[in-house]
């Protein structure tokens, strides 16, 4: 393996994403897996490559993720917030344009805890008059 590289931690409700940029053709790899075998979703895939696409390092870098946590879309934003970092690392220049594209800010959305006397966060048993 090359000895530059570029790491990052990208998180997103229970997902946590390690990501390496290293300088490649533009593979993605998630889990020791392609991202057309990770992910199904088109949207997915695309939300994953959202920081690439905008600063055009497509084919500059090769990506490694090691994901674990949460669901597909939380592991997709995690992995973006991550790619998003990683790229600033890279270069300084290209901050100002993925800062304002909104990848560098962390997710602060949550799942709402359980409440006592009710069924969820917010769902409550049915109500009868008698």
């Amino acid at each position: 393996m090359s000895d530059v590289s570029f790491n990052a931690v990208g998180r997103r409700k229970k997902a946590i994403a390690r990501v390496r940029l290293i300088p490649g053709e533009g593979k993605i790899t998630i889990n020791k897996r392609d991202i057309e075998e990770y992910f199904g979703l088109e949207t997915l895939k695309t939300v994953v490559r959202q920081p690439l696409a905008l600063t055009e390092t497509t084919g500059r870098f090769d990506v490694v993720v090691n994901v674990r946590g949460g669901g597909f879309t939380g592991q997709a934003g995690a992995i973006r917030h991550g790619i998003a970092r990683a790229l600033v690392k890279a270069d300084e220049e290209l901050k100002p344009a993925i800062k304002k594209a909104g990848y560098l800010t962390r997710d602060p959305r949550m799942k709402e805890r359980k409440k006592y006397g009710l069924k969820a966060a917010r769902k409550a048993p049915q109500f009868s008059k008698r």
